[in-house]
């Protein structure tokens, strides 16, 4: 029964976005469910943490003790966030469970991520304001085998928020 969806892809795929829509949507079928957000986790919880691989690492590991945290008390989890090395996924998989961790592809390309930019980051990357950014400057490695793949740069958001739906009900 997975319990936490663990979103991974570049700034600006849709992370928050599906995950608000996923937790919104578990929440009316009566699920217990939270958001791990990247970027409201590092306002509180990992403030102290930077950019370095050592500091994203830590952000995950964090993230991922809250998510199984969460799970043991029977609520479901769904994290966003960027999440750029597999090896580190596979440390959040291990923290979490496997059984109860599902790693959810929000694919879309640098080029489509960079068009939406609503944060403005990718610019700032672009002139060097943002050393160490994914996709940029710093290396994004799409997960070779996800639970789900979904084609956020190219379909709307009932199209991709549909397969986590069917994926949450049969957990």
């Amino acid at each position: 029964m997975f319990q936490t969806f663990w979103f991974t892809g570049l700034s600006g795929a849709g992370k928050s976005t599906l995950a608000q829509a996923l937790a919104d949507a578990l929440r009316a079928q009566g699920r217990a469910c939270a958001v791990l957000d990247g970027d409201l986790l590092r306002a509180g919880l990992c403030r102290d943490l930077g950019f370095s691989s050592a500091d994203r690492r830590e952000n995950q590991r964090r993230a991922a003790e809250v998510a199984a945290l969460l799970n043991d008390a029977g609520v479901t989890v769904v994290c966003a966030l960027i999440s750029p090395l597999a090896v580190d996924r596979q440390m959040a998989r291990e923290i979490v469970g496997a059984d109860r961790f599902a790693e959810i592809y929000l694919d879309a390309s640098l080029q489509e991520c960079e068009a939406r930019d609503p944060k403005g980051l990718y610019g700032r990357a672009r002139r060097g304001e943002l050393p160490e950014f994914t996709g940029v400057s710093a290396p994004y490695e799409p997960p070779a085998s996800p639970t789900l793949a979904l084609p956020t740069g190219r379909a709307p958001l009932a199209q991709c928020l549909a397969p986590l739906l069917a994926l949450a009900a049969a957990s």
